[in-house]
């Protein structure tokens, strides 16, 4: 399996976008089968480069994020990230995390410092364990083996009361202690992702992939509940748009996948260097867009 590193330098020799997918370890054995059986079989048969699997709370999904990642290598060949944050994790969980991460021949790590158990209260370090994420990519860079990405924010993390330059600075010690590409959190407004990225790569001089995170509504009920959890802004024009298709589930479904074809296309128009979408364990909208940008 490649390095997501080598998958970028690839791509920006070429003067192409890496394309990406992410999942999420279902809840129940229906999602297991439709996940495993039907969205990555599906999502698999597009342009994708490589695809991540998120690391529940507290690490409570973590042998099923390495089941998941395994599987997709094995039966479909494609490179797969795990996930791992430094939640209610010591040092020597998270190296036994690595070992068994290598032993299944996986070679990319999403390096996190996660957020607290259920996402609620103040984040808290484990005895034994790290305080910020940039220990993690550390230790992760120390271990060996692994291609290290990180997440970055394009509105600034929310428990970043400093602002989101502070953050955006924080970020780039990150990138200093070994990741090799950022991937963002989602947003809606391309005027955010621009002013991060010419920060990061003009003040700050961080050299490495940026790619932007992008997530195809679905449900507006949904996705204003996922925004309030990670801080994201939704722009007015939007969010009137949403309230105005109101439980009109189908319209609002033909709605985002508009919204995001548009999104992706002056992204990739102004030099994203790739498109990392945020599936939800579904296959049909992200195809479309997929399909509506050409490739």
């Amino acid at each position: 399996m490649r390095f997501i590193r080598d998958i970028h330098a690839e791509a920006a020799t070429e003067k192409r976008p890496v394309l990406s997918v992410e999942f999420f370890p279902p809840k129940t054995p229906e999602g297991d089968r439709n996940l495993l059986d039907k969205t990555i079989p599906a999502l698999t048969e597009l342009p994708f480069e490589f695809c991540s699997v998120t690391y529940g709370a507290g690490g409570s999904t973590k042998e099923k994020t390495l089941m998941i990642v395994d599987s997709i290598q094995s039966k479909h060949q494609m490179p797969s990230m795990a996930h791992l944050t430094c939640v209610n994790a010591t040092k020597d969980q998270i190296t036994a995390f690595l070992e068994e991460a290598r032993d299944k021949g996986i070679k990319n790590i999403l390096a996190l410092r996660g957020d607290p158990p259920g996402g609620t209260g103040g984040w808290k370090k484990a005895e034994g364990g790290f305080e910020y994420s940039y220990e993690l990519v550390e230790h992760i860079k120390a271990f060996g083996g692994f291609s290290i990405g990180v997440a970055g924010f394009p509105e600034g993390h929310i428990a970043c009361t400093e602002g989101k330059h502070t953050d955006w600075e924080r970020l780039k010690s990150k990138v200093d202690a070994g990741a090799d590409f950022i991937i963002t959190q989602l947003f809606f407004d391309n005027a955010d992702f621009f002013e991060f990225r010419d920060y990061l790569t003009g003040k700050l001089g961080v050299s490495v992939p940026i790619c932007p995170g992008i997530i195809t509504i679905m449900n507006g009920t949904q996705i204003q509940r996922f925004t309030s959890m990670c801080g994201a802004n939704i722009p007015e024009k939007l969010g009137s748009k949403l309230t105005e298709l109101g439980d009109d589930i189908e319209a609002t479904v033909e709605f985002g996948i508009d919204y995001a074809t548009k999104q992706c296309e002056e992204l990739l128009k102004e030099g994203a260097e790739g498109l990392h979408f945020y599936s939800l364990n579904k296959h049909s909208s992200t195809t479309r867009v997929i399909r509506n940008l050409g490739f």
